[in-house]
């Protein structure tokens, strides 16, 4: 447990609770929080964790951007539901990412959990795309994923980013309460 990763942890927990909030600002805390974890991950072996971040750090750009200029009045986008066919395609793209990026790990690194890290990675990054969309779908993703990193991270040894994926999970939970019930408002 490294000060760096208590820090980023603890801008994570804030970013993700000004994103449950609809607060714009949860982006540019986001970003300092992923670049914070591109250094823990390198230093952990975990990749595409690493290379995760990276992408997040230009996703942190395009969530900012929807949220403060995007939508048809360019003010920023609104909570949304994906159709189910949005949804089994990103889903799809996410599938093929996973094996692409697991099969490039597991054959040219020394990854501490290739197959494992490549498909949370491909994953993470479908349901970020849909956060920085606002999609209420983003949020189920998120709570299966942030399981899943909580048993990855335990497995490596990265006790306080467990810790962080664990209250990631009950953030999730809520962000798709309010976010749901937010919808509801906006359709009414």
């Amino acid at each position: 447990m490294s000060p760096l990763e208590i820090i980023a942890s603890a801008l994570g927990v804030w970013a993700v609770w000004l994103t449950v909030r609809q607060n714009r600002w949860c982006w540019p805390l986001g970003l300092l929080m992923v670049l914070m974890y591109a250094w823990i991950f390198y230093d952990g072996k975990l990749y595409s964790n690493m290379l995760l971040q990276g992408v997040y750090a230009v996703l942190q750009g395009y969530g900012w951007w929807q949220w403060t200029r995007g939508g048809s009045s360019h003010s920023g986008v609104q909570v949304s539901r994906l159709s189910q066919q949005g949804i089994l395609l990103s889903l799809a793209i996410g599938s093929v990412g996973a094996v692409i990026l697991g099969y490039l790990m597991a054959t040219f690194t020394d990854a501490a959990a290739p197959w494992q890290d490549a498909a949370l990675s491909a994953f993470s990054l479908v349901a970020q795309v849909w956060m920085a969309q606002k999609r209420v779908e983003c949020w189920p993703l998120w709570i299966v994923l942030d399981l899943l990193f909580v048993a990855l991270f335990v497995q490596q040894g990265l006790y306080p980013t467990a810790a962080l994926y664990g209250l990631f999970t009950l953030l999730a939970i809520n962000g798709w309460l309010t976010w749901r019930r937010d919808r509801a408002l906006v359709t009414a």
